[in-house]
């Protein structure tokens, strides 16, 4: 078994709702799982006129006046929330090529009384209703379902690796606040703005090479987005332009293409799902190429599965069978780029901790802004990386 794959697998997501298919459904999911960390799947029952919706708003976002976008800007919020105009963001210490929008589920920002990394967690910043009607309802009605999708699908990957299918669960619910009222601490978790997890999207456009500085790099292969694993649990990508350049990394190092394909979602699995299970699911590496020149914009919307960021770095109990179809699985620990680790065990308690350096490490406006501190130790780890070339976080 190996598991330098040349291409990723799609699954029919309709076969898991039938007692008559789902066994098989599942098998294929464990190969996705033990040995591409990327798959798509098709059939999701996500609504089709939603989805169209959601493309035509978030191109439409982009074409808005440059000082309505900048009013969004996510240097503005503790959250990492808000529009990040080209080249602000930074992934293994080069900038990425693509402007974008990041929400989230719309929760209130945490109390003073909380710990620092809940400060993840917090209202979006939307554009006015008036120049972009229909944006926010779209927006939230998508992420909506995108939860419950997301959240049916980790059930299914528990099962696919011979777990209970709520293994996961504990992990979607933060504590209660012990500042709170004993009936606020009683609620159900679902339905307590400060214990719901907060799932988030990005909106990104990939500007083709012609439209990028000069200083943008080799014009034949500019990063949109560098070589990086995602992080927590599981993300699904809507392609929204027929444009290649999502490419994932297989054991070998090679770089395998992940072209749209109408009717899908690309799934990827995320550092912590990776950590959880010992490594049983692995999250892949995977890049963006910007698009040739003269092709035009690429547009993509990824969601991605929110966790509670109380979480600590707990292993599942995954049975030794699986264990041992893992171990069979051959991979090359010097194989393909090296790339930041968001979660180490040892070095930070929580997820939330751990993230939240890793944010700051992407979005170093928002360190500058309100975590000035952190921003300083992020600093000094990326001074080492650089010297050692290891990373540190």
């Amino acid at each position: 078994m190996s598991s330098s794959f040349l291409s990723v697998p799609v699954l029919d997501y309709s076969l898991s709702l039938s007692s008559n298919t789902k066994a098989g459904f599942l098998e294929q999911l464990r190969h996705a799982l033990l040995e591409v960390g990327f798959l798509y799947i098709k059939n999701t029952n996500i609504d089709d006129e939603l989805i169209q919706k959601v493309i035509s708003l978030g191109k439409a976002f982009f074409d808005l006046p440059e000082e309505e976008k900048l009013r969004l800007e996510m240097k503005n919020s503790p959250h990492f929330l808000g529009y990040s105009r080209l080249g602000n963001e930074i992934t293994k210490h080069k900038a990425d090529w693509r402007e974008q929008i990041d929400l989230a589920t719309e929760l209130p920002a945490p109390e003073p009384t909380e710990p620092r990394y809940r400060l993840l967690r917090g209202p979006n910043q939307w554009p006015p209703e008036s120049l972009l009607p229909g944006f926010r309802d779209t927006y939230t009605t998508y992420i909506d379902q995108m939860t419950d999708l997301s959240t049916r699908f980790v059930s299914l990957i528990a099962e696919a690796i011979g777990l209970p299918p709520n293994a996961f669960d504990k992990f979607f619910w933060g504590e209660p606040d012990p500042n709170s009222p004993p009936e606020a601490a009683n609620l159900d978790p679902q339905q307590n703005p400060k214990r719901r997890r907060q799932d988030k999207l990005k909106i990104v456009k990939y500007p083709d090479v012609a439209a990028l500085p000069s200083s943008s790099g080799n014009a034949t292969e500019t990063q949109g987005v560098g070589p990086h694993k995602d992080s927590m649990l599981s993300s699904y990508l809507l392609q929204a332009t027929n444009h290649p350049g999502l490419q994932v990394q297989n054991a070998a190092g090679e770089w395998v293409q992940c072209p749209p394909i109408p009717g899908t979602f690309v799934v990827a699995i995320g550092q912590g799902l990776e950590a959880m299970t010992g490594g049983v699911c692995v999250a892949t590496t995977h890049r963006v190429l910007s698009p040739p020149a003269g092709s035009g914009a690429r547009f993509s919307i990824p969601f991605f599965q929110g966790v509670s960021y109380d979480a600590s770095f707990e292993d599942m109990d995954i049975p030794e069978d699986v264990r041992a179809l893992k171990r069979e699985v051959q991979r090359s620990a010097n194989a393909g780029e090296l790339v930041e680790m968001t979660f180490k065990k040892g070095r930070y308690e929580t997820l939330g901790q751990a993230t939240l350096m890793n944010r700051i490490k992407s979005h170093q406006d928002v360190g500058e802004n309100y975590y000035p501190d952190l921003l300083r130790k992020v600093r000094e780890m990326a001074a080492k990386e650089q010297e050692t070339g290891q990373f540190q976080a």
